[in-house]
């Protein structure tokens, strides 16, 4: 499956978990470490928790993939899902508002996924 496409099907997971703010940013030729990341947000750990575990089990079950590597899921804070050339950015909002992911490569294409539905 391409990156291209794998972001749609994350995004789509993430949001039937009541993720918001969803965004996925293209950063091939721009980044070493991946050729799109996903930046969503969750309420409350739990949320972010639940989000990251539908999104690990939805594509397992689909036979996409699993992930290369999973950090910070036990704390719910930050949750780093790294799907190859995909990299997935699970915030609480308050952390997601410091970091700013999102800001780091400000010339990258964004798509923004809305609250409760997809848009493009």
């Amino acid at each position: 499956m391409k990156s291209q496409d794998l972001v749609k099907v994350i995004a789509e997971v993430a949001a039937d978990k009541k993720a918001t703010r969803i965004i996925a940013q293209n950063l091939e030729g721009k980044s070493g470490l991946c050729d799109y990341q996903i930046v969503v947000s969750g309420s409350n750990e739990r949320q972010t928790q639940a989000i990251a575990t539908h999104i690990e089990d939805t594509l397992r079950e689909r036979k996409i993939g699993r992930p290369f590597a999973v950090e910070g899921k036990q704390t719910g804070h930050w949750i780093l899902m790294d799907y190859d050339g995909v990299l997935v950015h699970i915030f609480l909002d308050s952390i997601r508002d410091y970091y700013a992911m999102e800001r780091l490569w400000p010339d990258a294409a964004t798509q923004i996924f809305a609250d409760t539905g997809l848009s493009v």
